[in-house]
C-alpha cells in the first residue's frame, strides 16, 4: 500500500501515544535532498535510570502492589478493552476523547508502513529522499525508550489505585465468595454484589461481581428446580394437594426472580386444578383405607377385562397418595380396552370386505366405526388415540364412497 507522503508521517505522530517531539513531514522527492542527522536537536534524550529499551521498570521506580482481592481472585484486566463509551463514569467525557487502538498490532502496522513508503520512493528513483525519511524514521529511537520508561510510570501508578481500591473492597468481595460457596440464594448474592458494582470499584471488581451474579443465579436455578419437581410430584403422584399448594406458594415467594423461567404460578393453578377435580370424599376415603390393596385389586380386574370396575377403582385411587401408580395403571386399561376394541373394529371391516351388497357393506363399515367411538368416549385420552383416529376417519371415507 503507497501512502502519500506528507500524510504517512502526521498520521505516524497522531497514532503514537501523544508524541510530544514529533518529527516533521517527510521531504518532497528531490535530486538532491538533503538528509537530516540521526542526533536530531529536536530530540529529547530519556533521563537515566528511569527506563530501558526492554520495557523494564528503573531503579528507582516502585514496584506494583499486591493484592488479595485481586490476586487471589483473578481479578486481572478484563479481557475486553471496551471500544465504546464506558456507562456510568465519571470519566466519560475524556474517555470520549482518546482514541482506542491496539498498539501491539497497530504500530508495526505504521512502521511497515513507513518502510513500504521509503521503498516506494526508492524504486521511483527517489534514492536520496527515500534515504532521508529514513533517517527520521531512525531519531524516533531514543524517544522509544522514554515512551516505555511513561509506561511503566503509568502502569506503576494504575496498579497502586487498582490495589488500594481492591484492599478497600476485600471484605465484600469475600462475603460474596463465602455466599456462593455456600450456595446462598441469588437475591442475597445479588443484593451484595449489586452493593459493590454501586461503589464503583472498577472494570475489573465490577466484571467479578456481575461473574458471581451469574454463578449465583445458575445455582439458585438449580435447587429451585429440583424443589419444583419436589412440589409437582406431591400433587401428581401422591395427591397431597393440599400441602403442595402450600408448598409452591413458598416457592414463589421465595423464587421471586425466576418467575419467567419456572412459572410457578401455573403450577399453583395446576395444582388447584386438580384438587377442585378430585372428589373430596374419595380423598377422605383412603385416610381409612388400604391404597396398596386397591391398586392390586384394579390390576386383578384389568386381567379379567372387567374394564368399568377396574375404572372406577382406579379413578377413585386418583386421590391416593398411590396417584402416580393409579394413573399408570390407568393408562395401562385405556391401551388395553382400545386395542380389543379395535380387533373388534378389525373383524368387522374383514367381513365388509367380502360383503359383495353395497348397502350391507356400508352397514358393516358403520358398525366397524361403533367400536372405535367407544374407546374415544370411554378414554379420551387413551394412548392410541391418534391410531383410533386415523382407524375410524378411513371407514367413514369407505362408508361414503
Amino acid at each position: 500500500m503507497i501512502l502519500n507522503k506528507a500524510i504517512l508521517p502526521s498520521f505516524i505522530c497522531s497514532m503514537a501515544f501523544a508524541l510530544t517531539a514529533c518529527v516533521g513531514n517527510a521531504p518532497s522527492p528531490e535530486t538532491n535532498p538533503q538528509p537530516e542527522s540521526a542526533n536530531a536537536a529536536d530530540v529529547s534524550q530519556p533521563q537515566a535510570g528511569t527506563g530501558t529499551e526492554t520495557g523494564q521498570i528503573g531503579e528507582n521506580q516502585e514496584v506494583f502492589f499486591n493484592s488479595q482481592a485481586l490476586d487471589n481472585h483473578r481479578l486481572n484486566t478484563p479481557d475486553n478493552i471496551p471500544t465504546a463509551n464506558p456507562a456510568n463514569t465519571s470519566n466519560t467525557d475524556a474517555v470520549t476523547q482518546a482514541a482506542v487502538a491496539d498498539p501491539y498490532t497497530t504500530i508495526p502496522a505504521i512502521v511497515q508502513n513507513i518502510f513500504e513508503y521509503a521503498n516506494t520512493l526508492h524504486k521511483a528513483g527517489y534514492t536520496d529522499s527515500a534515504s532521508a525519511y529514513l533517517e527520521r524514521f531512525r531519531v524516533i529511537k531514543p524517544l522509544w525508550a522514554q515512551w516505555e520508561s511513561k509506561a511503566d510510570s503509568m502502569l506503576n501508578e494504575f496498579g497502586k489505585i487498582r490495589a488500594e481500591k481492591a484492599k478497600a473492597y476485600e471484605p465484600m468481595v469475600f462475603q460474596i465468595q463465602n455466599m456462593n460457596r455456600a450456595s446462598s440464594d441469588y437475591g442475597l448474592v445479588a443484593e451484595t454484589a449489586d452493593s459493590l458494582i454501586a461503589l464503583a470499584p472498577g472494570d475489573s471488581l465490577t466484571q467479578w461481581a456481575k461473574a458471581q451474579k451469574d454463578i449465583a443465579y445458575k445455582n439458585t436455578l438449580a435447587k429451585a428446580k429440583k424443589e419444583y419437581a419436589a412440589v409437582k410430584a406431591l400433587a401428581d403422584n401422591q395427591a397431597q394437594f393440599a400441602e403442595a399448594e402450600k408448598q409452591a406458594v413458598t416457592l414463589q415467594m421465595r423464587y421471586r426472580d425466576f418467575e419467567d423461567v419456572l412459572h410457578l404460578q401455573e403450577l399453583i393453578d395446576h395444582i388447584r386444578e386438580l384438587m377442585q377435580s378430585t372428589n373430596a370424599e374419595a380423598a377422605k376415603y383412603w385416610e381409612s383405607h388400604d391404597p396398596a390393596q386397591a391398586l392390586a385389586q384394579a390390576d386383578s380386574l384389568l386381567q379379567k377385562e372387567k374394564f368399568s370396575e377396574a375404572k372406577e377403582l382406579l379413578n377413585k385411587l386418583k386421590a391416593s397418595k398411590l396417584r402416580k401408580e393409579a394413573n399408570e395403571l390407568y393408562q395401562k386399561l385405556a391401551d388395553t380396552y382400545c386395542t380389543k376394541q379395535r380387533k373388534a373394529t378389525s373383524q368387522v371391516f374383514a367381513k365388509a370386505q367380502k360383503q359383495k351388497d353395497a348397502a350391507k357393506k356400508k352397514k358393516l363399515l358403520q358398525d366397524a366405526i361403533a367400536p372405535l367411538d367407544k374407546c374415544l368416549t370411554e378414554y379420551p385420552d387413551n394412548p392410541q388415540k391418534q391410531k383410533v383416529i386415523e382407524n375410524k376417519q378411513f371407514l367413514e371415507k369407505e362408508a361414503n364412497r
